[in-house]
């Protein structure tokens, strides 16, 4: 069981590292989802799809009912990561994905949930 919840929620803090992202090739995005996206798992969704292709960031529900986060990888990467959120995790309906630039954040390394 405690391996199923492992699975399902995340691991300990050691297991959280990604590889920092080259800075010199990297892109940072905040990007916010809307439609049914809380209370569906969603955050862990996007808390695991990011760690398996590499992205470092957060991710947080709003008060409006939507959730944002900070994504920072390689183009091609942040490419595939949007083409995930946009399917979602199969509990979630997306409606709309609005993005834009930030400043990439230099020696980040963990993808984590936000409260």
């Amino acid at each position: 069981m405690k391996d199923f919840l492992k699975q399902i929620f995340g691991s300990n803090a050691d297991e959280d590292i990604i590889s920092p992202v080259d800075t010199a090739n990297a892109v940072r995005k905040s990007i916010t989802v809307s439609g049914h996206v809380q209370g569906v798992g969603f955050r862990y969704f996007v808390r695991q799809t990011a760690r398996a292709l590499g992205v470092t960031g957060w991710v947080m529900n709003l008060n409006d009912g939507t959730v944002t986060m900070e994504a920072q990888c390689s183009p091609q990467v942040l490419e595939k990561f949007i083409e995930q959120l946009k399917k979602g995790n199969g509990f979630s309906k997306i409606v709309q994905l609005k993005s834009y630039d930030l400043k990439v954040v230099e020696g980040e390394n963990k993808f984590g949930i936000k409260y």
